[in-house]
């Protein structure tokens, strides 16, 4: 029996971010990216939500052993449910999982967006999508009216990452356009 996959589609696309092996770019039908705010915490997630106009691009990567476990824990907010990604480049169709915010979780208050959080999100699109996908991801990401939390001199998110100078001003220049 060979490894299920999950399909990341916000920090799990930024592989500095895990150590999950044979990670490969993909893309799943039938659900887009949304920020939600949740009662879980009083900063705004980063969730899949169905909707079958629509797809999403991301990674998928291995679950060794399918001990989900730790990645359970790391994405506690969610629910997983399988997928069927398309051109993911391996020989044989994985089975994969999509992580989402559960509906009993959602709230519709004004959780702020973690600029930290978006930052490492984005260098990982670009890493792996280039500029193109990574405007992508602005364009096809719903629930940008939320406000922003600048905490990069100081993360709140726990698996921020470094930027460069323009890896910066990519994601300042593009959160502008979309608000």
């Amino acid at each position: 029996m060979s490894d299920p996959y999950f399909f990341g589609y916000g920090s799990l696309v930024n592989r500095l971010t895990h150590a999950y092996p044979d990670a490969a770019k993909a893309r799943v039908k039938g659900w887009r990216r949304a920020w939600q705010g949740t009662r879980l915490r009083e900063v705004a997630f980063l969730t899949a939500v169905p909707d079958s106009r629509s797809e999403i691009a991301g990674l998928i990567a291995a679950v060794p052993g399918a001990d989900w476990a730790a990645l359970d824990e790391r994405e506690r907010a969610y629910a997983r449910h399988p997928v069927v990604p398309f051109g993911h480049g391996k020989p044989v169709e994985p089975m994969v999982q999509i992580y989402a915010v559960e509906p009993t979780h959602a709230d519709i208050g004004e959780h702020p967006i973690l600029l930290s959080y978006l930052d490492t999100v984005i260098q990982g699109y670009l890493a792996e999508f280039g500029e193109a996908g990574a405007v992508g991801f602005f364009n096809t990401t719903t629930g940008w009216h939320l406000p922003i939390h600048d905490d990069r001199d100081d993360p709140i998110y726990p698996r921020a990452t470094v930027l460069s100078a323009e890896e910066r001003a990519f994601v300042d220049e593009n959160l502008r356009r979309v608000r």
